[in-house]
């Protein structure tokens, strides 16, 4: 007799809706929440599984949403998070709330004096935004940025450390073309004013997805470490945004190059270094190969 099929409870269904959920690749989320609430048929699991997830998701991915009225773009990341589902977009000194689940803004004020930095702190800021934003026009075509203060905001002045989090997102969704990508990068920059030094700690992801009568995905991703003089903040900005840019552009070109050598590297070790024949293949000479005639000369036909 078969065994009874265990039936899942609804705590269960609820992780693994969001297993799914937090393991969509960028920009499909939404996709597969469509899907999960027709296998599910149950939305009561589906709506705890969702407003779990999506939050995670939607600061995990960086995602950019529009500001009401087209008054600009907010990033949501959890380095401008002031309380659940508040965040602070810090060009524009507004607070705006977003729906997780939707992707949306659905309203927007103007910050408070006390939710913003500090004026000495806040020249920084506007300094290296300024820089960065330069950068990710030129680098990123749908690249956007901003710098966020996530210690000593309220710094009066010399002789005070604060941190920033330089946040850098680009998209490429293109679900008709079968494929979807993201570059996420992230620099926390510590201002140490009593040694007159900056430390620089960068995370690069990339993520790409191409599902065109197959699923192959990319999940990269790089950490770096660098420094830099405590300087005025026009300066600092500048040599920031170069450290940063360096960096970046590096990485890229090392991606580049490690993709176009694919066929000559990573595709040869997914084989055996030694086939059954116990003989090298020989790469550089696979002419000399002929499955159509080995199979004639073994079934004899075309005699």
């Amino acid at each position: 007799m078969a065994e009874k099929e265990c039936e899942l409870g609804d705590e269960q269904k609820k992780e693994i809706a969001k297993w799914f959920l937090l393991n969509a690749p960028s920009g499909e989320i939404q996709y597969i929440a469509k899907d999960l609430r027709s296998v599910l048929n149950d939305d009561k699991v589906y709506d705890e599984a969702t407003s779990e997830a999506f939050p995670l998701y939607n600061k995990f991915h960086l995602i950019c949403l529009e500001l009401p009225c087209r008054s600009g773009d907010v990033l949501i990341t959890p380095y401008n998070e002031l309380e659940e589902n508040q965040f602070i977009e810090p060009r524009t000194a507004q607070i705006v709330t977003i729906d997780h689940v939707k992707q949306a803004c659905t309203e927007a004020r103007p910050a408070a004096d006390e939710e913003l930095a500090s004026p000495y702190v806040e020249e920084f800021r506007c300094a290296l935004d300024a820089e960065i934003l330069k950068y990710v026009e030129d680098a990123y075509p749908k690249g956007v940025c901003s710098v966020y203060c996530v210690d000593g905001k309220d710094a009066e002045g010399p002789g005070c450390n604060f941190e920033f989090a330089v946040v850098i997102a680009a998209v490429r969704n293109s679900p008709k073309n079968f494929c979807n990508g993201s570059w996420r990068s992230v620099w926390n920059i510590k201002f140490k004013d009593d040694l007159q030094v900056l430390e620089i700690k960068g995370k690069l992801q990339v993520d790409a997805h191409y599902f065109e009568e197959g699923n192959v995905q990319l999940d990269a991703e790089q950490e770096f470490q660098d420094g830099t003089i405590f300087q005025a903040p026009d300066d600092c900005a500048i040599s920031i945004a170069n450290t940063i840019r360096h960096h970046e552009t590096e990485y890229m070109g090392s991606l580049e190059a490690s993709y176009s050598n694919l066929p000559d590297t990573t595709f040869k070790d997914l084989r055996r270094k030694l086939p059954v024949t116990r003989t090298l293949f020989p790469w550089h000479n696979t002419l000399q190969f002929s499955l159509t005639r080995d199979i004639q000369k073994e079934l004899g036909i075309g005699k």
